[in-house]
């Protein structure tokens, strides 16, 4: 870093020197801002005023050079983003159609809606589920976000398949065959799928300087302890939390509230002063942020970028946590345990989301 600002710094000389003239022959005649008098020679005012031009000129360049180098930093900001992002063919053709197989239509203007998949695996590995499966819809103003996590149990028909667990869509077609099953179920066209591993959000945390997470149910395992209440989380911490399933009162659904719990603390730090305006934090998060990330085919980097400028004034209280609806808890024909849908509250929370008017939804 004392390189590249010694660097700099003689740029800048240098510069200075040029428009001034200066040479160490005449270092000692550099020209001074002079008022002068009245009764001066007219040939020496002429030659006051080039020098004044002179230092009005360096002083515009000293203004102007560190401004061009933040120019220079978000160009390389968006030179990682657009190296690192991986693009794939995650949504499928078409959007969701009804039981009778008919198009539902759509609401122009109502917002969008992005699917955030996460997994210990990475694309390319066959056979993976999804453990994480938020989908998040931001208004058309922009005013709050609302996470919705869908339990990987859910039971529910899977195009093609018949029915089955939620998360199996995703081992059975990736992402393309989970987007079209929920796009079915809610009635919901998917707008972009965003997905990313565990060892992401790990990196992530770690590139913030660890998030504050609100922790509902306390636990212990694998060598973490959680109380109730708000608990400071480095990146391995954080994982731990948000894996935790079987030692939560609720299973799978207490972690996926854990996980929404955890996405928004960690969303909130990214959006912070500290970190939007840390260089060096705001450099290593996008690194973390972009290096194990996928997006669909219709998401690119002038997007996202314009998405999340959108979202700069968002706080705590402007983002809000559903969990998709279901009844009850169940066993499936072949013995599975299952999480039974609620679809008459399905449709009502679809019905919300595709009209933007998701907080009337209960």
């Amino acid at each position: 870093m004392n390189g590249r600002l010694g660097t700099y710094t003689d740029r800048v000389e240098d510069t200075r020197a040029a428009l001034l003239g200066d040479s160490d022959a005449d270092a000692e005649e550099r020209p001074t801002l002079d008022v002068g008098t009245d009764d001066d020679d007219p040939i020496e005012r002429s030659r006051r005023k080039r020098r004044n031009r002179k230092v009005l000129i360096v002083t515009l360049v000293l203004l102007l050079v560190p401004m061009l180098a933040v120019g220079g930093y978000l160009v390389w900001l968006n030179q990682i983003v657009s190296n690192n992002v991986k693009q794939s063919e995650l949504l499928p053709n078409g959007g969701p159609l009804d039981a009778n197989g008919n198009v539902v239509p759509q609401v122009i203007g109502t917002g969008t809606n992005y699917l955030i998949i996460g997994n210990d695996a990475g694309p390319d590995r066959q056979g993976a589920r999804s453990d994480v499966m938020v989908l998040v819809h931001v208004p058309a103003d922009h005013r709050d976000v609302t996470m919705i996590h869908f339990p990987r149990d859910l039971w529910v028909p899977i195009p093609g398949k018949g029915e089955a667990k939620l998360n199996a869509s995703y081992a059975w077609g990736g992402a393309p065959l989970l987007v079209k099953t929920m796009q079915n179920m809610l009635g919901v066209k998917i707008d972009h799928v965003a997905m990313l591993g565990f060892e992401g959000f790990k990196n992530m945390t770690d590139a913030v300087g660890g998030v504050d997470v609100n922790v509902e149910e306390a636990s212990k395992g694998d060598g973490k302890v959680f109380k109730q209440g708000i608990q400071h989380m480095d990146g391995e911490t954080a994982l731990v939390f948000v894996r935790q399933r079987y030692m939560l009162s609720e299973g799978d659904i207490s972690r996926g509230k854990r996980q929404l719990a955890f996405v928004k603390a960690l969303m909130l730090k990214t959006l912070s002063k500290d970190v939007l305006t840390n260089p060096i934090k705001l450099k290593d998060f996008t690194e973390a942020a972009t290096s194990n990330l996928t997006v669909d085919q219709n998401l690119d980097v002038a997007d996202m970028r314009a998405e999340a400028f959108a979202m700069r004034n968002l706080r705590g209280g402007d983002v809000r946590f559903i969990t998709a609806p279901f009844s009850g808890f169940g066993t499936s024909k072949d013995g599975q345990s299952i999480d039974i849908v609620d679809k008459g509250r399905m449709s009502d929370l679809g019905k919300a989301i595709r009209e933007d008017t998701l907080e009337s939804y209960q």
